[in-house]
């Protein structure tokens, strides 16, 4: 569970407690429910993170695009308010760079959300050299990104690095050293579905 979860959740809680005394039972429970969203929204649960030379998803959600870009690849995944909202490191390495950008909140399963909407671009660098950069982008309702790291930091492959708060959207971009697993439509789950292979490797 995310700290976060449990702050709203007794907030508002205390909120029903609060409007139900003041009025009557019954107008609190929309407060009750809230509260009990929050806590379920916020849930961390544990993950079997995939051993060898892969790339596993940095979110919970639906791919919605999977597009050459440069030499490389991006996949784009959109999470909705049912989906768990941690965000994971796709490879482990050193994290090089952390960039914030202000923008528009777009809904997040469109195109342009990739570029116009509020994000944070996260670039991981391997022992070998190469990097694999991912973005948490904000969407209509999201309206805070939320990152544990730093550049230095190292991380483990499907190690938590941060979350976004509602619905929102998460960019994976790729080299031409990786070979993507996934389509358009899959569901996929942070820290434990594959989505690349390094290509060259054994497996």
């Amino acid at each position: 569970m995310v700290v976060d979860g449990i702050y709203y959740a007794l907030a508002l809680t205390a909120g029903g407690a609060l409007v139900s005394y003041l009025t009557r039972p019954w107008v609190g429970v929309p407060l009750f429910v809230l509260a009990l969203f929050c806590l379920y929204f916020f849930r961390d649960p544990d993950r079997v993170i995939p051993q060898g030379p892969v790339a596993v998803s940095p979110a919970d959600g639906k791919v919605v695009a999977v597009k050459p870009q440069g030499e490389g690849t991006r996949i784009s995944i959109f999470l909705n308010v049912f989906d768990v909202h941690v965000n994971r490191a796709p490879i482990a390495g050193q994290i090089k760079a952390v960039e914030y950008q202000r923008g528009e909140f777009l809904v997040a399963s469109k195109e342009e959300a990739s570029t116009r909407n509020e994000m944070n671009t996260i670039t991981v660098e391997d022992a070998d050299g190469a990097r694999v950069v991912f973005k948490q982008i904000a969407g209509l309702i999201a309206r805070r990104i939320v990152c544990y790291k730093k550049p230095g930091d190292q991380v483990a492959a499907g190690e938590r690095v941060g979350l976004i708060k509602f619905g929102s959207r998460v960019d994976l971009e790729l080299g031409p050293e990786w070979e993507t697993t996934v389509e358009p439509g899959a569901r996929v789950a942070a820290g434990s579905s594959i989505i690349a292979r390094r290509k060259g490797r054994p497996q």
